[in-house]
């Protein structure tokens, strides 16, 4: 999924406001951070992290009816395997 990982990269750019503890933001300053790279990359970060919590919720059932398939009958080619 590197595209999706990177397709903010090419988007286009809105200002908007962030309220951030001064301690940290005055640290990354200090330090030569990029802040709105990093808000940036760390939102990226959460909106991938929420993408997959609600694939695998919407998926849910599907895992539920496959493991309960292996359960009875055992993996598909399962005699096939060598480990």
């Amino acid at each position: 999924m590197p595209f999706m990982e990177n397709a903010h990269i090419r988007a286009t750019k809105r200002a908007t406001n962030v309220s951030l503890d001064e301690s940290l933001l005055l640290e990354a300053k200090t330090l030569r951070i990029n802040v709105s790279q990093a808000a940036e990359a760390g939102v990226a970060r959460a909106v991938a992290e929420k993408r997959a919590e609600l694939w695998v919720a919407e998926n849910r059932k599907a895992f539920e009816c496959w493991n309960a398939y292996v359960e009875k009958n055992g993996l598909p080619l399962g005699k096939y395997r060598n480990f």
